[in-house]
């Protein structure tokens, strides 16, 4: 899952990719870095994850499908605002249009409803350092969903695992791989000095309102979140290769990586998404 952006990364991506697709993923993964390169700069500093990356997002109009619509008619009057629990449900319906259909592993393994999905990817919301793009109507168009991680005591017990008690089984493979991931890297192994990072989870955004610049104005609130609060790391899964490329756009170095082919159960590969989807990659960026 990880962010894509659109993705997350995720932690999480989800197309099954032909040929066809592929250039247009890419157009679509240029566009996003385009928005997502120049408030970053301002700032010294990143960001999906990715979602999207990474694991992000970005434009089209709305009611059942108003894709097509002029520019000059969707609402471009669009303000950031902090995500609480109270937005769950809005949060959901837009993940559910946008990112989770584009989440490579839950196309691989045909995920379809999964309502484990929907409450990994809003469990973090009463953190409150998640941030939602609304236009004049009042209506969510683009999120930054993110989590806090502590480093872990050493009386604390051993966090439970992502799959046990996971009844979705094709979900549950899923969260296997994250489980394994987790156990195979600690990334605070990597940084001793650091004792709280930011996980990005998901960017996404309306398709509608792609090219307004959204996933640009979503990280500029998150990194004064990371810069107002003292955090010294800022950490994406991704699992889409097009949202970790746009982290590696915006400075974020690789930590980790794990082929999907390397990835065995009972001597067996799990998941071969379609290409160039390959691995499973944890990218951070040092702020401090």
């Amino acid at each position: 899952m990880e962010i894509e952006i659109q993705n997350h990364i995720a932690h999480l991506g989800k197309f099954a990719v032909n040929k066809s697709e592929n250039d247009r993923l890419l157009d679509e993964a240029c566009t996003m870095l385009s928005e997502l390169l120049p408030p970053l700069g301002r700032m010294a500093s990143k960001m999906s994850t990715v979602s999207s990356d990474a694991k992000g997002a970005i434009v089209k109009p709305s009611s059942t499908d108003d894709s097509t619509l002029p520019l000059d008619e969707v609402d471009t009057n669009i303000s950031i605002e902090l995500i609480t629990e109270d937005d769950a449900e809005d949060v959901l319906k837009l993940l559910k249009k946008f990112f989770f259909k584009d989440e490579p592993l839950n196309t691989f393994v045909n995920l379809g409803e999964c309502k484990e999905l929907e409450k990994y990817s809003t469990k973090n919301l009463h953190e409150h350092c998640s941030f939602k793009a609304v236009n004049g109507r009042g209506e969510i168009v683009g999120v930054n969903i993110n989590g806090l991680i502590n480093r872990p005591k050493e009386t604390d017990e051993p966090p439970a695992k992502l799959a046990d008690g996971c009844e979705h089984p094709k979900f549950k493979k899923i969260m296997a791989l994250m489980d394994y991931v987790d156990e195979h890297f600690n990334i605070f192994d990597l940084y001793p000095d650091v004792d709280r990072m930011l996980d990005v989870k998901i960017m996404s955004v309306d398709s509608r309102y792609r090219g307004l610049g959204i996933a640009g104005k979503l990280t500029d609130r998150t990194m004064q979140y990371v810069k107002d609060n003292n955090i010294k790391l800022v950490h994406v899964l991704c699992s889409s290769h097009f949202s970790a490329r746009v982290m590696e756009k915006l400075d974020f170095e690789e930590v980790y990586k794990l082929d999907y082919s390397d990835y065995l159960v009972n001597g067996e590969q799990v998941f071969d998404p379609e290409k160039p989807h390959t691995a499973v990659r944890i990218l951070t960026k040092r702020l401090a």
